[in-house]
């Protein structure tokens, strides 16, 4: 038995004597000494055995730190168990074990007949905020007790509890189901994990515009974001088809939805933000001025240049202005994240240079409609930077006026490469989603491609690498709704997942070798979560498999 009546040294020391005496290889070092590590994605460093363990199906909680005992990391224990042990086990029917232990330590008696049979997770911050940036490292240890160690048979530290969310994560898919004698196990242990990630913004986008996703469909794409460690989801709720979202400043906007029933009221908005921070993911609204913003002037038609020329939005009134400081003001509520997109990409400016009253202002002024377009683009900047956030555009509002952007602008890469090399040689951050590679709307780009891209290719300069916040995959929604979404993100998001989550070295060399094996194993994880991720080989994503075979080679 362990002895818990003895002063316990710091976790921290315990870990790093056995991270000392087992040195941690590097993962990719790791990974060709032996059979491959089914991990997605990679950790940064690791180190396994020979050993295979049992894991108790009343696997229990023991709380520690000052964030340990966050009802976030209860709720994800609770949800984690229930997927490790959805077969052979309690998987969340009964109370979980949680009243046999107490922050800390025991109540009652460990199951003699497991190796493992509870989870001990560190957390030692109690700070729950979310921000760009947050500590997700984190390190997993899993071994056989002998008895006599007060290091748990599974433990995970972290500094954050985003970062413990990182370790459940892994630990649950290092539990395997055995048929053979139905229960769960844990192969390759004693496991060392050392993990973080290459990049603080790994991001997903969905398009509620172009085809409303309902709540559930929503929530369905969090939770499966959180399985390839992604922490951004970036919502592009509105645009020139519909606008679905309730502003109570201005309650006619929605007045373009669809239909009543394709809204998301202020709770519901809420309720999505609440559930993706859960999962260690932000949420990036963004509201795409001054083009793709029709739909706004079926509710307030003051907002379009003209009845005949309804976009991109009048530039002449204080009226166009006040609604979308009005509208961030409303938004600013519900997302509490430093980032807000306010779009600026694909704007056509001939609606102002044939509306008379607009022509008459760019004249009145000495400007261009290239200038109005300027001009209305910081002034949405102003706006936004007022309200507590960072802008993040478009890369055509670099590409047109450079100079003339806040500092603090985030450009969004889009429309090809270089354009994150020249963005952070002006000093300027970037985001990577060359639509060559991290648009799932594309359905011809290949997993090999979407798994090779880099968002720091082309640049050189360690310190200008690190303004490279990170990436983020793409899902326009013109042909996408309910019916295919899921399987139009998976599997070949994940590739560009594990491009932002682990170390570049480790994941480069032959990848049909050492990456797709494991893409294949990871996509039929999905299948077994639920999730509708298609076959890896497709010509086509979200095509059906092309014929009979197993999930692992199709």
């Amino acid at each position: 038995m362990k002895n818990h009546g003895a002063p316990n040294p710091p976790l921290a020391i315990l870990l790093f004597a056995l991270f000392t005496l087992l040195p941690l290889n590097p993962a990719a070092g790791a990974a060709h000494a032996g059979p491959l590590t089914y991990l997605w994605p990679l950790p940064a460093d690791f180190n396994s055995g020979e050993q295979t363990l049992s894991v108790d199906p009343d696997l229990a909680l023991v709380a520690d730190g000052n964030g340990g005992k966050s009802a976030i990391i209860k709720d994800a224990f609770d949800r984690y168990k229930g997927i490790i042990f959805k077969r052979g086990g309690s998987g969340g029917r009964r109370s979980l074990g949680l009243e046999r232990f107490a922050a800390g330590g025991r109540k009652g008696k460990r199951s003699a007949s497991y190796d493992v049979a509870g989870l001990k997770i560190v957390v030692h911050s109690g700070s729950e905020e979310l921000a760009l940036g947050v500590d997700e490292s984190y390190k997993l240890f899993i071994g056989k007790s002998d008895g006599q160690s007060i290091v748990w048979e599974a433990t995970i530290e972290a500094n954050t509890i985003y970062g413990a969310l990182r370790g459940l994560e892994t630990f649950s898919q290092l539990c395997v189901f055995d048929y053979g004698t139905k229960s769960v196990q844990i192969h390759k242990a004693p496991w060392f994990i050392q993990d973080k990630p290459r990049f603080n913004y790994r991001g997903m986008m969905i398009d509620t515009s172009r085809h409303y996703l309902p709540i559930e469909v929503i929530k369905q794409i969090i939770e499966s974001m959180s399985y390839a460690k992604f922490n951004v989801l970036h919502w592009h709720i509105i645009d020139e088809q519909s606008f679905p979202l309730e502003v109570p400043s201005y309650p006619k906007l929605w007045k373009s939805s669809y239909s009543n029933w394709e809204r998301y009221t202020v709770e519901d908005a809420y309720e999505i933000v609440n559930f993706a921070k859960s999962r260690g993911i932000n949420v990036m609204a963004e509201v795409d001025v001054p083009g793709h913003a029709e739909s706004w002037g079926v509710g307030y038609p003051d907002l379009w240049p003209s009845s005949s020329c309804r976009e991109p939005l009048d530039v002449t009134k204080n009226f166009t202005f006040d609604l979308i400081s009005g509208m961030l003001s409303d938004m600013r509520k519900i997302f509490p994240f430093g980032l807000f997109h306010l779009g600026g990409d694909e704007v056509n400016t001939d609606c102002w240079s044939s509306t008379p009253h607009v022509k008459k202002w760019l004249a009145e002024r000495n400007m261009t409609t290239k200038g109005a377009y300027e001009y209305f683009v910081l002034k949405a900047q102003e706006i936004a930077i007022s309200k507590g956030w960072i802008p993040v555009n478009w890369e055509e509002t670099f590409n047109a006026f450079p100079s003339a952007l806040n500092p603090k602008t985030i450009v969004h890469n889009w429309l090809g490469g270089g354009v994150c090399p020249a963005a952070v040689a002006k000093g300027f951050r970037c985001i990577f989603s060359n639509q060559g590679f991290w648009y799932l709307d594309h359905l011809d780009v290949p997993w090999e491609d979407v798994y090779t891209a880099d968002p720091v290719e082309g640049i050189h300069d360690a310190s200008k690498q690190k303004l490279v916040i990170g990436g983020e995959v793409c899902m326009w929604g013109e042909t996408a709704d309910t019916s295919d979404v899921l399987q139009t993100i998976w599997p070949r998001a994940a590739a560009a997942a594990e491009r932002l989550w682990s170390k570049k070295e480790d994941i480069s060399g032959n990848i049909t070798l050492t990456a797709l094996p494991r893409l294949h194993y990871f996509r039929c994880l999905l299948n077994r979560r639920g999730v509708a991720a298609a076959p890896v080989n497709n010509k086509y994503a979200r095509q059906p498999p092309t014929g009979p075979g197993s999930c692992y080679l199709q």
